[in-house]
């Protein structure tokens, strides 16, 4: 295996310089143990959105103030993220890994036992902290496994796990609470949470750090203006989506739609976002600001569509096309970063994880906020417009500086 040749001032915070991984197994057992995390991440993260209206009810709480368990694990995994690499220092990202998602499996437990809105958003803020710090040294992992020629092919995988969330996840989530109830559904994420730890246990190899790294290094990379636009791009079209998708389950509800039928939407949702994810990586590994323009515009269309009053047949193909363009912003908005900088890609993954993280707790607020005060049309159509400005960023910007 062969790992691009980075100076330490460039492969990421400035002093961070990582040995190349000491193999085990195949590196794509690895990969595939590292989508199980973000895939599990991900689901935990969201899963108060398919369980909003029941979550909230037992826990005595309003449906706005139901989103801000969604809100708290974005803030801190904003926060967290791009301080990663500093925070865990030379620990062996090996063994971090593994030890942050054995906090996750923590978290979910707790949370499914919560009998107060206080003690969920303890759970929460658990669930932050691993979520911050998982994500903050995923993307950069990924680096490390594989050929410098396949990086953009794991990192697509790596990022399916998004998506995978999606599909699988959520709706089994609400699935499960239609059956039981809605600490099922934390239950089940603990116990997966678990296995996903054995899974990276066995097959990742030991991937040390030979020199602390500094804060000084993150915000170098921010220098480059192609960097930049890709983390605004990012911002503004996550919160936009997080803004209508948070609280998607109301419009589901209005739209005369089961507690079942609207798990299968989900479902339909999270399978259009994984064909998005892998139908959008070629073109976001070579063009990644024409695929940014694609998805961000299409998420604009979709939710403003949204806002009429459609049939429900309607609404499921909406969600759909929301569904593929939405998962291809992960990847988009990723390889735009790392394109813009390739000599410090890993500073660039943890403070795009932490732009990622900071846009789904803004839209999360902003939706609380809007839904409660304002209603769900103004909630929609404010993130709509956000959507459209991203898209707009992305038709006027660079990747690179000397583009």
């Amino acid at each position: 295996m062969t790992e691009p040749t980075m100076t330490p001032e460039h492969h990421g915070l400035e002093s961070t310089e990582p040995q190349k991984a000491t193999r085990r197994l195949s590196p794509w057992a690895a990969v595939a143990a590292i989508t199980a995390s973000t895939f599990t991440v991900v689901t935990s993260e969201m899963m108060p959105v398919g369980l909003l209206t029941p979550l909230a009810d037992a826990l005595g709480v309003s449906e706005g103030i139901a989103g801000l368990s969604l809100t708290i694990t974005g803030v801190l995994g904003a926060v967290l993220s791009p301080f990663a690499p500093v925070l865990i220092g030379r620990l062996d990202r090996r063994i971090a890994l593994i030890v942050f998602m054995g906090l996750l499996a923590v978290a979910n437990l707790v949370s499914g036992f919560a009998q107060t809105f206080t003690v969920l958003m303890l759970s929460r803020v658990l669930l932050g902290v691993a979520l911050g710090l998982v994500w903050g040294i995923a993307a950069g992992i990924g680096l490390r496994l594989v050929d410098e020629s396949q990086i953009g092919k794991a990192m697509t995988w790596i990022f399916s796990g998004v998506a995978l969330a999606s599909v699988l996840g959520i709706p089994a989530g609400t699935y499960t609470a239609s059956l039981i109830d809605w600490r099922a559904a934390f239950f089940t994420l603990a116990a997966l949470s678990g296995v996903v730890v054995v899974v990276l246990a066995i097959t990742l190899p030991r991937l040390p750090v030979t020199e602390r790294a500094t804060v000084r290094g993150l915000f170098g990379v921010l220098g480059n203006s192609g960097v930049r636009n890709g983390l605004i791009v990012t911002a503004c079209v996550v919160v936009g989506h997080f803004t209508a998708f948070t609280y998607v389950r109301p419009l589901l509800d209005g739209s005369g739609a089961t507690p079942a039928v609207i798990a299968l939407i989900l479902a339909f949702y999270g399978a259009a976002g994984i064909a998005g994810t892998f139908g959008l990586g070629p073109l976001a590994g070579s063009r990644p600001r024409t695929s940014s323009l694609v998805v961000t515009a299409g998420i604009a269309t979709c939710i403003a569509l949204l806002t009429l009053d459609l049939g429900l047949s309607i609404v499921v193909i909406v969600v759909a096309a929301w569904g593929v363009a939405y998962g291809g912003v992960a990847v988009s908005t990723q390889s735009w970063t790392r394109q813009a900088d390739p000599a410090r890609v890993e500073t660039s993954a943890a403070i795009w994880s932490g732009v990622f993280n900071a846009g789904i707790a803004a839209g999360a607020a902003l939706g609380g906020t809007l839904i409660d005060g304002a209603g769900l049309g103004v909630t929609l159509w404010t993130g709509a417009t956000l959507a459209a400005i991203a898209a707009l960023i992305a038709l006027s910007s660079r990747v690179t500086q000397r583009q």
